[in-house]
């Protein structure tokens, strides 16, 4: 059953929802560099999320991609994409970050209620509002990254911090 929110619903804004996930991402970034270079080569998947780090290229790639769009910019290949080392990957995030950032901190409700029309690397052509496009972007991430502490930890790698958004500083 869909649910639909009205503007004028509690709810968790999305300049919370950006301000929790960039934190995480800020750990993730600073726990990455502390383990052995090869951590980025620990399989995950398939095809292009084959290891950690194409999980990696993908949870930003798609956070730029849709930061773009709604920006009105030209959209990065996946191809264009650095995936070298942890800096350049992570500096993905940096960049999609700062993009994300400033379309939320001008956006209007008009702005948040447009709708895009857009082609998707794998589910084809898609049509959502900027609303739900920045919270795709936002949550995708998330349950990746839930992915990949389950994995790591599964594979002997140092505990984590709890990743709870209660336990965060976000909303503080």
């Amino acid at each position: 059953m869909a649910m639909t929110m009205s503007t004028t619903e509690h709810g968790v804004s999305l300049t919370v929802l950006l301000a929790y996930t960039g934190g995480e991402t800020l750990r993730w970034q600073r726990y990455l560099a502390a383990q052995p270079a090869a951590v980025l080569d620990e399989p995950m998947g398939e095809g292009r999320l084959a290891t950690l780090r194409g999980l990696l290229v993908h949870i930003f790639a798609v956070e730029l991609r849709y930061a773009q769009r709604l920006s009105d910019e030209p959209v990065a290949s996946y191809e264009s994409l650095p995936q070298g080392s942890l800096d350049e990957i992570f500096d993905i995030a940096r960049r999609a970050r700062e993009k994300l950032d400033r379309y939320l901190a001008s956006a209007t409700e008009a702005d948040l209620a447009r709708v895009l029309t857009f082609e998707t690397l794998t589910a084809g052509t898609q049509r959502a509002t900027a609303r739900k496009v920045v919270a795709h972007a936002l949550i995708h991430g998330i349950r990746h990254w839930a992915q990949i502490s389950t994995v790591l930890r599964q594979r002997g790698y140092p505990k984590q911090w709890f990743h709870d958004l209660l336990l965060s500083d976000a909303m503080e």
